[in-house]
Order: C-alpha cells, then structure tokens, then sequence
C-alpha cells in the first residue's frame, strides 16, 4: 500500500508519478493508467480545495483493481451523486468524470473518499 501526504499541486505531482511507479505495471493498459492518474488528480485537488489544503493519499493494488482512498485535513464530505455541470462553467466535472470511470465511490469518516478503478485488460 502506498500512503503519502499531499500538501499541495506540487506534492500531487511527486505522488502520481510515484503511484505510475510502485501501483501501476508496465503490463496495464496506457488507458487504465490515464485513468488512475485523472482520478487521483480530481480527488486530491478536491481535497486541496475544499477539504482544508491538504490531504492523505493511500492506494492500493487488489488484483486487477486498484482501491484509493483520499481525505482531506477537514471532514468535507463529496455529495453522494454526482452531476455534470453546465458545459460553459468552468468547474464542477471532476467527481462526475471519478464517478464514471470508477466501479464504485464511497465516503467514510477514517478513510474520506474511497473509489475502485479496475484495470483488467
């Protein structure tokens, strides 16, 4: 299980090309690496802002699943349903995009937001 601490966009970046290196395998689809890096990057960035500046990343590989887990310094709890947001806003995507790529999206108080990617071939 790889855990790290991520403080801002600069700690966000050392940790996706960490995760590249020590969770995904070189035998993964380039797809499902694209989509691990995009989940994890709209979840911390959601942490960053809106969950206290910082957050705790862990992610682990299962198989051919990848399980990440992302909480924030504060206890900001994502809305249970996602919805995309007006094409010409410039936000409100992100946990709509983690929602459709992911199996599943959960939240508890220990562990914040919780998602499964699978990455079978």
């Amino acid at each position: 299980m790889m855990v790290v601490e991520v403080d801002g966009y600069g700690a966000l970046k050392a940790a996706i090309r960490r995760m590249c290196a020590e969770i995904f395998s070189q035998a993964d689809p380039e797809e499902a690496v694209f989509e691990g890096k995009l989940v994890v990057s709209e979840l911390v960035t959601n942490a960053l802002r809106y969950g206290g500046g910082g957050a705790t990343l862990a992610i682990e590989r299962e198989g051919e699943a990848i399980r990440v887990c992302v909480r924030g310094k504060n206890a900001f709890r994502p809305p249970e349903r996602s919805v995309c947001s007006d094409p010409s806003a410039e936000r409100g995507r992100g946990l709509f995009l983690v929602d459709t790529l992911c199996a599943s999206r959960m939240y508890s108080e220990e562990e914040g937001v919780c998602v499964v990617l699978h990455v079978g071939k």
